[in-house]
């Protein structure tokens, strides 16, 4: 799956647009096709003659490449020997257990959006993690959940090339597994509760 995801990085990844239901469902398709070339004729043959084909192609890509190496990253974690993984896989509010513990994974690079530099944001982990659970959300609608985020830095900017690094993140995965305490979770309050949540920074 490493050498399928790193054949993406031959093409800008630029979105275009902010991801919208009509377009996610004529790229659906991503969702069965693991090889890069494969998905990539896929999109071809269905959206050559498109007035937008690089529009399409670009955010069809981009879906495939984000999907695939999210469940690269949740076959990493189910590996391990403290994790178990859920019985649903239709199951949107957890992904797998750690001793125990459900958790639901994101994967995603270091926010734009999030005015701090990436030092102070290591150090102030729970601060980084109450604007993930705010600003990565469904319609800003937080998700009240244990999470666990992967979060992915790299120091030329081009964030978004290490989620194929599959290798990589599995050494940091483990790292962080082995040495998995229930304490050493960020505990933030909300009115319904607390959630359990921590941040694992992969950073090159």
């Amino acid at each position: 799956m490493e050498i399928q995801l790193k054949k993406r990085w031959s093409s800008e990844y630029k979105w275009g647009r902010k991801q919208a239901d009509i377009w996610d469902l004529q790229t659906n398709f991503i969702y069965s096709i693991s090889e890069f070339d494969e998905v990539n004729k896929e999109i071809y043959n269905r959206f050559s003659t498109h007035k937008k084909f690089q529009e399409l192609r670009n955010y069809g890509l981009n879906r495939w490449y984000n999907f695939w190496s999210a469940q690269a990253v949740e076959f990493i974690f189910t590996s391990h020997p403290l994790v178990r993984q859920v019985k649903n896989a239709m199951d949107r509010e957890k992904d797998l257990f750690i001793n125990g513990i459900a958790f639901d994974h994101k994967m995603s690079v270091y926010p734009k959006g999030y005015n701090v530099g990436l030092k102070d944001a290591q150090i102030q982990l729970k601060e980084l993690a109450k604007w993930l659970y705010i600003n990565q959300s469904s319609q800003q609608r937080i998700h009240l959940k244990n999470r666990l985020f992967v979060v992915l830095y790299k120091n030329d900017g081009e964030h978004w090339r290490l989620k194929a690094e599959l290798g990589w993140i599995k050494l940091l995965v483990d790292e962080y597994l082995d040495s998995f305490s229930k304490k050493n979770l960020i505990e933030l309050s909300h009115t319904k509760g607390v959630v359990k949540c921590d941040i694992i920074f992969g950073v090159r």
